[in-house]
């Protein structure tokens, strides 16, 4: 039993039913928050408004918030590799759902731009990390034929007696050097801005692609962009999401040092298992943060817009929406949350906690920006209100970083296989 001595409202804060946190987190969440108002969402809302092309121009305000993001220190790889785990499992999720309020594409991409420059510092070679650091970077591993053969590394999806598909791009061994050919999808977050890349590879070894059970042997190269042979194709133009720019990447004869490959055969498969275990948990604090952009809105919606005679709120079928909203957003965090958790703890990081996290708070999130639009009734569908660009953004995100559907599959059968092996069967 509580004892109560009096009742009072709820108090909530920026993220709901949150323990109080503590003098330096307030901090952080603040100053997250304050650069998702007066920076992230008015710039979002511009280029949403452009052209692919205009977007990634040299006079594109895409550029100011990528300098007052940097600015901010809250990306900053140095400051983040100084946590602990402890302070990682608790700050990360602050920064990203707190950036993500104001804009999910904006705040994906200030990630993923450090994906080559951490991996470099990762491998501890001086001359790679002079090399990328600083340089706006990329996450290149999906192919046009592909598909979510990338993310069945392990083959596990395969018909009986086949193997995945041919690969558009693949790399080669010759001597001291790796030689890259073909081309990546037009889904390379951050591409069309990007000065190097570090890239998931199809490889042959000198046995050729693919392995016996018919996935392909791997690489991983950190590749700038500077050197002969790399192009780009035009940014991607799409529905949701348009202020994280896209584009294909294409690789004419490009020879590199072998020292430039970070992870070869099983070594470059445990490399994207960490890289994509790390990206889908990210996906999950991002989009609880678009999900309670929704809420917000709809929040404050409801009790401006009036019908009846009283604001939309006095009615019951309004509060039962609404509450469903909000018990849809805590959901979503409390799972983030909790693979924060486990990621960050003895047990993790695994990838099944990050598609557990990924797969479900996109779906809700979804769920959450299509129901707070309906309140919104006809001006939910236009653009003078935010609703229709967080639907937008909302709906890419079940494809992003893995597609929810391959995602869960295979989840279903790493939960098998443990189940198998802690019982022996």
């Amino acid at each position: 039993m509580f004892v109560v001595d009096e009742i009072n409202l709820p108090l909530l804060g920026n993220t709901g039913l949150e323990c109080p946190l503590s003098e330096e987190e307030r901090a952080i969440q603040e100053s997250a928050q304050r650069l998702a108002k007066e920076v992230l969402q008015p710039i979002a809302e511009k280029l949403d408004k452009m052209s692919n092309e205009e977007a990634v121009a040299p006079d594109s305000p895409m550029w100011e918030a990528m300098d007052k993001v940097k600015a901010s220190g809250l990306m900053d790889l140095e400051m983040m590799a100084t946590l602990d785990n402890e302070q990682k499992r608790r700050i990360i999720p602050i920064i990203f759902e707190e950036m993500a309020t104001g804009d999910a594409g904006l705040t994906l991409i200030n990630m993923v731009q450090g994906f080559p420059e951490f991996t470099a510092r990762a491998v501890g070679d001086e001359e790679l990390i002079e090399r990328f650091s600083g340089k706006r970077g990329c996450w290149l591993a999906t192919l046009p034929d592909r598909g979510c053969d990338l993310v069945d590394f392990d083959a596990t999806e395969v018909a009986p007696g086949k193997k995945q598909s041919r690969p558009n791009l693949h790399a080669k061994i010759e001597g001291d050097e790796v030689v890259i050919n073909g081309q990546s999808s037009s889904w390379v977050s951050g591409a069309p801005v990007a000065e190097c890349a570090l890239c998931y590879i199809s490889c042959d070894y000198g046995e050729g692609l693919w392995q016996e059970d018919g996935s392909h042997n791997l690489i991983a190269v950190l590749v700038p962009f500077d050197v002969e042979g790399v192009s780009k194709g035009k940014p991607l133009d799409k529905i949701g999401q348009r202020s994280l720019p896209q584009g294909e990447i294409f690789f004419d004869n490009v020879r590199l040092p072998i020292k430039y490959a970070v992870a070869q055969g099983q070594t470059a498969q445990n490399s994207f298992f960490g890289a994509l275990t790390f990206a889908n948990m990210e996906m999950a604090v991002t989009f609880t943060g678009v999900a309670r952009a929704a809420y917000e809105n709809a929040l404050a919606y409801v009790h401006e817009r009036v019908q009846g005679g009283v604001p939309i709120i006095e009615h019951q079928a309004v509060k039962l929406q609404l509450f469903g909203l909000w018990q849809k957003v805590e959901a979503c965090r409390a799972m983030a949350r909790r693979v924060f958790d486990y990621n960050y703890s003895e047990n993790g990081p695994h990838l099944l906690a990050s598609m557990t996290s990924k797969t479900f708070v996109t779906k809700n999130c979804f769920d959450v920006t299509s129901e707070a639009l309906q309140l919104f009734g006809g001006n939910g569908l236009t653009r003078e209100y935010p609703m229709e660009k967080l639907l937008r953004d909302a709906r890419a995100s079940l494809i992003e970083d893995g597609e929810n559907n391959i995602l869960s599959l295979k989840a279903a059968t790493m939960l098998s296989e443990e189940y198998k092996h802690r019982t022996g069967l």
